[in-house]
């Protein structure tokens, strides 16, 4: 019992610690959480979630050696950048017709399971930390079965829902002291963060490739 709580301790600390870090599921949590409201970043979370828990079945089948691959982590980081630049593209172009009223009468948005599941196949580096540091710590938890993995993945997962919880429950108690003008700015730097992300993952995902 003791290693279970320490593997779910220390898997929380660890999943935390990168959960903090910008990079493009912060950056869309902020732009659903200032259209949805509160729910955004949990179901960002959830669809983020889905995908990790598919990932980490994968790697315990010996999935592993193919994610450290140069032209896989290329190809991952090419086709995460059109994503991410299609996303800020699409939030650019709709600024100049964006309001608070509107968004929150209007069903158009980015569904946030979805979003949590692109932004992380987006993300290169992601990746690459569960073929290498994720991997790790699931032969480590499968030393105690199932069960271990099992708490590892639940400790994961929490800490990315408290963080992304928190930062969603900031904005959206937020948007009553926000103008439609600060709401167009928040939307505006996400487009240009998620810009940033897919120009940086596509030029890093090129160069693995050649």
């Amino acid at each position: 019992m003791w290693i279970l709580t320490t593997i779910f301790a220390t898997s929380f600390i660890i999943a935390l610690s990168g959960a903090l870090m910008p990079g493009p599921l912060l950056t869309i949590t902020l732009s659903e959480s200032a259209r949805r409201g509160f729910l955004a970043g949990p179901l960002i979370v959830l669809g983020h979630g889905i995908f990790e828990l598919v990932l980490v079945l994968l790697l315990l089948l010996g999935l592993a050696p193919i994610l450290k691959n140069d032209y896989v982590i290329g190809g991952v980081g090419v086709v995460g950048a059109v994503v991410l630049i299609w996303m800020a593209v699409g939030m650019i172009r709709s600024l100049p017709a964006l309001s608070l009223e509107g968004m929150s009468k209007s069903s158009k948005s980015t569904n946030p399971v979805w979003a949590g599941i692109l932004m992380s196949v987006a993300n290169p580096y992601w990746t690459i930390w569960w073929a290498t540091i994720g991997f790790g710590y699931i032969l480590y938890s499968f030393k105690l079965g199932l069960l271990g993995v099992a708490a590892f993945f639940v400790g994961h997962i929490l800490a990315d829902l408290a963080w992304y919880a928190a930062v969603s429950f900031t904005v959206a108690h937020g948007r009553r002291f926000m103008s439609d003008r600060i709401y167009k700015g928040v939307i505006a730097c996400c487009a240009l963060a998620l810009l940033g992300f897919g120009i940086y993952f596509g030029f890093s995902g090129a160069q693995r490739l050649i």
